[in-house]
């Protein structure tokens, strides 16, 4: 029997147009898993990088709140010791001023590679208040829990009372900072 001729062009279909369009349709059914996977591997980029490089360049209340309970934290334990007292009357003052400074590098140092990597030209003054106000505020904890505990002579010899301090603040001051990072 002899086969039908067509109507018109729109009634044939040629083997390469079907060809093509199952070549697309298999293309599009394969990439979309890899298309649906480059973006939540962006995503995922995106919320691991926050997560792992918390750039905080402001010092909030916040963040004060967090230096004074850090703080808190190593100065309960090393304030009430009498060997940080007796410290206080034994080492000279030269070492005590080293402590001191000895602290503050070590939160300058912790605070750069923390929040300001690549980018303490742009915030300079922030750094300065963040590093200084967690030595600060680290000292003010101390210096009330010293008083609390009677071992701050303030009125009798302040000298005394200020090597204390400096003394309970170098590990106070440390857990301060660490205290700052948390989110």
């Amino acid at each position: 029997m002899p086969k039908a001729k067509p109507k018109n062009s729109h009634d044939t279909l040629s083997f390469s147009g079907v060809a093509d369009t199952i070549t697309d349709t298999i293309k599009d059914v394969v990439t979309l898993p890899v298309d649906v996977a480059r973006a939540v591997h962006h995503e995922m980029l995106e919320i691991l990088g926050k997560a792992t490089n918390p750039l905080k360049t402001e010092f909030l209340a916040k963040d004060l709140l967090q230096v004074i309970i850090g703080a808190s934290i190593l100065a309960v334990p090393v304030g009430f010791s009498e060997k940080s007292w007796r410290l206080g009357g034994e080492l000279p003052t030269s070492h005590i001023i080293a402590l001191a400074v000895i602290s503050v590098v070590f939160i300058g140092t912790f605070v750069y590679y923390n929040y300001y990597r690549g980018t303490l030209s742009e915030h300079w003054g922030e750094y300065i208040k963040r590093v200084l106000s967690t030595y600060i505020f680290s000292l003010l904890v101390v210096a009330g829990l010293l008083t609390i505990i009677e071992v701050a002579p303030w009125s009798t010899d302040l000298a005394l009372t200020i090597k204390r301090m400096i003394i309970v603040a170098f590990p106070a001051s440390m857990s301060a900072v660490v205290a700052d990072t948390i989110k």
